[in-house]
């Protein structure tokens, strides 16, 4: 399994595909398929029948899993897109932005 790059929590930026340009903050990270759920990016209508959970049914909204390869991470500091590299700092290793230098 590859080393991702992209956790949860991060706010990431949509490089490639349909919502290629939309920007949201990582939900979840499915590793076993190198995809991640990002808030308000990649939603599909989903129809739900009656329950005691929904007791309306309906179309429901919701988001669906987007491809690692296809999101890049925003640096914090410029706002724009950068690459991950890894640093040591004492006894831990951390992420750093690629172009800030920054600590993620």
């Amino acid at each position: 399994m590859t080393k991702l790059k992209i956790k949860s929590g991060d706010v990431v930026k949509v490089i490639a595909g349909d919502h290629k340009g939309s920007e949201g903050t990582v939900l979840r990270v499915i590793r076993e398929k190198n995809k991640a759920i990002v808030e308000g990016v990649n939603m599909v209508s989903k129809h739900t029948k009656p329950s005691a959970k929904s007791p309306q049914g309906g179309i429901v909204k919701k988001e669906a899993p987007i491809h690692i390869s296809n999101l890049s991470l925003i640096d914090p500091k410029s706002k724009s897109i950068t690459k991950v590299g890894y640093k040591v700092e004492g006894d831990k290793k951390v992420r750093i932005s690629k172009k800030s230098n920054q600590v993620l």
